[in-house]
């Protein structure tokens, strides 16, 4: 499981490890049944305290992507859940907010945006299957 910590984002640095493991989950890069680092080594890897870790982990536990279990750790729950889609689909409700500020700024018309996300759709669909393309 990799994360990365941004000391100088000004997130806290529970709630940027909240966001990533939430991100894995809803990508499917953390299934059902995988188990988290322990908070130990977690905190290690990351040279943050674990205190700061364990807070991560109670507030996905609480939002229910993990459960704890007792002396044999932590764990992601069941991906089959509506919380899991509500995530992703909160995950990707963030990144189109991002992308139509973005766009706003940079002077595109919302049909333009969504004429650009058609042919690209198209494109990795076409990459995805195997069709030979050369579109960028």
């Amino acid at each position: 499981m990799q994360i990365r910590i941004n000391a100088h984002d000004g997130v806290p640095i529970y709630l940027q490890v909240v966001q990533q493991i939430r991100y894995l989950v809803a990508a499917g890069r953390l299934e059902p049944g995988d188990e988290l680092p322990p908070i130990r080594g977690l905190a290690e890897q990351l040279t943050v305290n674990p205190n700061t870790i364990a807070r991560a982990y109670r507030e996905l536990e609480v939002a229910g992507i993990v459960e704890k279990r007792r002396t044999a750790g932590t764990y992601v729950t069941d991906q089959g859940s509506p919380l899991a889609r509500r995530e992703r689909t909160k995950i990707l409700t963030e990144r189109i907010d991002q992308l139509l500020a973005e766009s706003t700024q940079m002077g595109f018309e919302l049909d333009e945006v969504i004429r650009l996300l058609q042919q690209r759709h198209t494109v990795i669909a076409r990459s995805q299957s195997g069709e030979n393309t050369h579109e960028q």
